[in-house]
């Protein structure tokens, strides 16, 4: 997303750099890169400026790609990007240089320094990300997208029989894979879980050979990638005609569990509160220890991104703030439910952009 959009970020970003006391920023991780210009390359870093000199480097590969999606941008095209946008901060006159410190190596900053040493260098901290937390309408339609593919990629897998007794959880995966590229994914968003019955007690079970058999439950976690954004979807099947009732139990704690997580969802409501309106709902029913990870994450142009929904989460939500709620109970052998949609925090009320039904479906 390039032009206006993404100048308009790197103003937002500008204005971090005052309480930083620093005239300048180096931006070396590639997804804030691409944030901040809409360059979409595997080599490349950006040099941003309080007085609005931006420039963008990038290697010789990218010559035509970065003039395209990011023409409103200086380019300069060498290999060694971050001492050339060091040298040039340095040449217009700059003494003080924010750089990303959670992203760039000891061997990194030793380059910089040595290329400059009488540059000072400051943490950028994470102020990209924070800016990313809060998505434009622009973002919002994008994510809006890749959860309508993720929807419409289950709800044909199930028409068409695709989760059934005798297919190996690997098919099942692939078969979900496939469709949601057909509709439009230009990836899916992390390899596709599918884990069938003692497999649905972990958390991230990674789909193998089993063989699905009437009875199981199985739980498909996944999610699509459109324009460079992620949606992120989860939903616990039920294989045959009958439910056990220990099955049906979990599954309607789980249920509620996320239905509280999802009304706690609030313009400057706190992240660990959001979580514990759903955790406390399953401690209560005795199985807290069978709920081992956070309620949620931010989604956007990374599939997990701030903010964070967890027991000790710092911050508070935002309007347009997209994120997922996705509590789970797992009993070690016998199987597990986890239900997750992804929504944006607005001020009436979180907006659901995964619309499959949340009622236990028997296949």
């Amino acid at each position: 997303m390039s032009g206006p959009a993404a100048a308009a970020r790197r103003d937002r970003l500008r204005a971090r750099l005052a309480a930083l006391d620093a005239p300048a920023a180096l931006v070396t991780r590639l997804v804030n890169v691409r944030y901040l210009t809409g360059f979409t390359g595997s080599n490349g870093a950006l040099l941003v400026c309080a007085d609005g000199t931006d420039v963008l480097a990038t290697d010789g590969r990218y010559i035509t790609q970065s003039a395209q999606e990011a023409p409103d941008v200086e380019r300069l095209i060498e290999r060694r990007l971050d001492t050339v946008l060091a040298a040039r901060a340095v040449a217009a006159g700059h003494t003080r240089l924010a750089y990303e410190s959670h992203e760039v190596t000891v061997d990194g900053l030793a380059a910089v320094t040595a290329a400059e040493p009488g540059l000072g260098l400051v943490s950028l901290e994470q102020a990209v990300e924070d800016l990313r937390a809060v998505k434009d309408e622009a973002e919002i339609d994008l994510l809006r997208r890749a959860c309508a593919i993720a929807d419409e990629a289950l709800s044909d897998l199930i028409a068409a029989g695709g989760v059934r007794a005798g297919r190996t959880e690997r098919e099942v995966a692939r078969d979900l894979d496939a469709r949601m590229l057909d509709l439009g994914a230009e990836a899916v968003s992390f390899e596709t879980i599918v884990a069938s019955g003692p497999n649905s007690a972990i958390p991230h079970h990674s789909p193998g050979s089993r063989v699905i058999e009437g009875g199981d439950f199985v739980k498909c976690d996944f999610g699509a990638t459109y324009s460079g954004y992620h949606s992120d979807m989860t939903r616990t099947l039920v294989i045959g005609g009958a439910v056990a009732d220990w099955q049906r139990e979990i599954y309607d704690l789980v249920a509620d569990a996320q239905r509280l997580g999802r009304e706690a969802l609030a313009v400057d409501a706190e992240c660990a509160g959001v979580d514990a309106a759903a955790r406390d709902r399953i401690v209560d029913a005795g199985h807290g220890e069978h709920y081992t990870h956070g309620l949620g994450h931010g989604v956007g142009l990374e599939i997990h991104e701030a903010p964070w929904l967890g027991a000790t989460a710092p911050g508070r939500l935002g309007d347009r703030m997209p994120v997922t709620v996705e509590p789970g109970v797992y009993l070690e052998g016998r199987g597990g439910v986890r239900i997750e949609d992804t929504l944006v925090v607005r001020p009436d009320g979180p907006e659901l952009l995964t619309l499959t039904t949340k009622d236990l479906l028997i296949v």
